[in-house]
């Protein structure tokens, strides 16, 4: 038999208070959970769909899904686009990668691990490859936005 639990948050309030809000369940499964993901509005629930089976880790890839499309949630530049990223930061997610592909102790995260590796390679190679000279200090052929900046970051 299998346990259900709520998965519950807690919300800030603008008046300095929080509140509970029950977004989905946590269903035991073995040795870890399935999640059930709720959709809320301000009325209420909407729909519920099921989290993709495997491990996410907090940034989407896969071996059967899309390559990812940003940094995974640490260091400097975590959760900003892969594509545009400065050489120095894509060099430093790509050695993450290659470490904890290197590590069998890591093993479950592999399949993410090479998918990232995959698109940072695939950056690096679309800057050196698509200009001329292909330094890093290059910020994009004609009509490429420039890479993110201290001014582009979200807070």
């Amino acid at each position: 038999m299998s346990d259900t639990f709520p998965v519950i948050v807690e919300v800030p309030r603008s008046d300095g208070s929080t509140e509970r809000v029950r977004v989905g369940t946590a269903t035991r499964i073995g040795g870890g959970f399935t999640i059930t993901l709720t959709v809320q509005t301000g009325k209420g629930e909407v729909a519920a769909a099921p989290a993709p089976r495997g491990d996410s880790g907090g940034f989407s890839s896969g071996p059967t899904g899309p390559e990812p499309t940003n940094f995974p949630p640490y260091g400097r530049s975590k959760g900003l686009p892969i594509r545009g990223a400065t050489m120095n930061d894509l060099e430093f997610y790509a050695n993450g990668s290659r470490r904890s592909l290197a590590d069998p102790a890591k093993e479950r995260f592999h399949a993410k691990e090479r998918a990232m590796l995959a698109a940072i390679e695939a950056e690096v190679a679309r800057q050196r490859g698509g200009e001329s000279g292909g330094s890093a200090s290059d910020s994009g052929g004609p009509g490429e936005p420039p890479p993110p900046g201290d001014d582009d970051a979200p807070f």
